[in-house]
């Protein structure tokens, strides 16, 4: 791709990525504010460890759905990925693969299927949204395969490390943060949001559009999978339907991130603080006393507002 000839293109679309940022953040910290005054045992080191240790997969999952949708394709598989995640990391990790071959394997696995799901819907020209809706029975099916109820096994050293009483999921999420920022600076990491907000104009910029969709799914697929091995790594165990929760709440953190439907909208750095504000908005939803049936009614019209107020906010604009 030459740089000269498309820098007009990711100039706009570097603009574009950063509205709405600033209302982000300080709707997420007024969320955490209220919620240190509710519980003011997240200020403790332990409190805000188990904190980050239940928002870290989240997180993850969100970023992962981000990856698509900045891309201009969505997943309903993410959560049969974490699934799947977590029963790869409990049968292989108890053998002679040991933790480095549990690692190992369960990259390896979500780069896999990433990366055949990517190909089918860029090659084929298949909507990603079907395609990953075949994929999600698929996929847990074969968790169901190998792991029919809950069980496996994962060193207590590892669960001690990944979730016990100190901020290493927090780190965790610093350092994928910082990869991220690495990749975003390479070409092809500036082609994932080129493609997904002008397709047209990307291919013309000499952007390897195929390529592009593919290395997202690849990506996406990685990061799912690793969220089902810290799932594990916090249960002690593998489950093949833990990870049903995450697709629609991956969505939903994307969403409140900024993160559009329609490709090239949004920042990743946005989607994680929307999955922040989810995590958040459940947790002062449970301290306020909202029984679990309001819990979801708020959620999904605060995610309605999300998307519907920057829309009249743009539509007003326009009018103007």
């Amino acid at each position: 791709m030459n740089r000269a000839s498309s820098s007009g293109l990711y100039g706009a679309i570097q603009r574009r990525r950063n509205r709405g940022l600033v209302g982000l953040y300080l709707v997420v910290a007024a969320f955490l504010v209220l919620y240190a005054v509710l519980f003011p045992g997240i200020l403790t080191i332990g409190g805000f460890s188990k904190f980050t240790q239940n928002w870290f997969p989240l997180a993850l999952v969100t970023m992962a759905q981000a990856l698509l949708m900045l891309n201009g394709g969505i997943t309903l598989a993410i959560g049969p990925l974490v699934s799947l995640g977590a029963v790869i990391a409990a049968t292989t990790m108890g053998s002679a693969f040991g933790v480095p071959g549990g690692i190992l394997a369960v990259v390896a696995v979500g780069l896999g299927i990433g990366a055949v799901t990517g190909a089918i819907v860029a090659l084929l020209r298949l909507p990603a949204i079907i395609v990953t809706l075949a994929g999600s029975f698929i996929i847990t099916g074969v968790a169901l395969i190998l792991l029919p109820r809950p069980g496996g096994f994962v060193p207590g050293w590892l669960s001690t490390l990944l979730a016990g009483h100190t901020p290493v999921a927090f780190l965790l999420l610093l350092v994928i943060l910082g990869l991220w920022k690495i990749f975003l600076a390479t070409p092809l990491g500036l082609a994932i949001y080129a493609a997904g907000d002008n397709p047209v104009g990307a291919f013309r910029s000499g952007v390897p559009i195929e390529r592009v969709k593919i290395v997202s799914f690849a990506l996406s697929g990685v990061l799912a999978a690793l969220a089902g091995l810290f799932v594990a790594a916090q249960t002690g165990s593998g489950d093949p339907i833990i990870g049903a929760p995450f697709t629609l709440n991956s969505i939903a953190a994307a969403v409140l991130g900024g993160v559009g439907f329609l490709g090239g909208k949004g920042t990743m750095r946005g989607a994680v603080c929307g999955s922040l504000l989810l995590s958040v908005m459940i947790n002062v939803m449970f301290f306020l006393g909202f029984p679990p049936v309001a819990q979801y009614v708020a959620q999904g019209l605060i995610i309605v507002g999300a998307v519907a107020v920057p829309a009249h906010l743009a539509l007003w604009r326009a009018a103007r």
